[in-house]
């Protein structure tokens, strides 16, 4: 028990006994009211962590999607390049990968979200004469019976 001062109206001091219930319940209420506040502030930071890990997951797929790209680039680049090699040696024409016009466009299978379409375009030219030149030595070393001839570069 505590005791507390209080006057009335005759001017005499009373000596007025305060209850260690009421004292117990307003500290707890205080406690109380700092922990919720405590645990409010934690998980609005856990939130933040949370869309922090959001963040960096859609960067990481973001590299995926780019990389992702630069393999399909390299893939149809090679195949479109190894087709059109057969046709311009089956043809008799003569080497030039640049005439298709898969090489010139290289665009081939491009979706905006593989990245900069320049670099997909760059790897695609570079798997499109690759397998150009691989296409046009197989069909002409074929159709001339074994003998290799100097009409592509090496």
């Amino acid at each position: 028990m505590a005791l507390a001062k209080t006057r009335r109206k005759g001017g005499f001091v009373q000596m007025k006994l305060v209850s260690i219930k009421k004292t117990s319940g307003y500290l707890l209420a205080i406690f109380l009211l700092f922990g919720f506040i405590t645990v409010a502030s934690s998980s609005v930071q856990a939130q933040y962590r949370v869309w922090d890990r959001d963040r960096d997951r859609s960067r990481r797929e973001d590299r995926y999607e780019r990389r992702l790209g630069l393999q399909v680039a390299r893939e149809r680049g090679y195949s479109y390049g190894m087709n059109v090699g057969a046709a311009d040696a089956q043809r008799r024409q003569s080497y030039s990968p640049q005439r298709s016009r898969y090489w010139r466009n290289a665009t081939e299978g491009y979706n905006h979200d593989f990245g900069n379409r320049g670099q997909y375009q760059q790897v695609f030219r570079n798997a499109f004469e690759q397998g150009y030149r691989e296409g046009y030595q197989r069909f002409a070393y074929n159709n001339r019976r074994g003998r290799w001839d100097n009409r592509w570069p090496r």
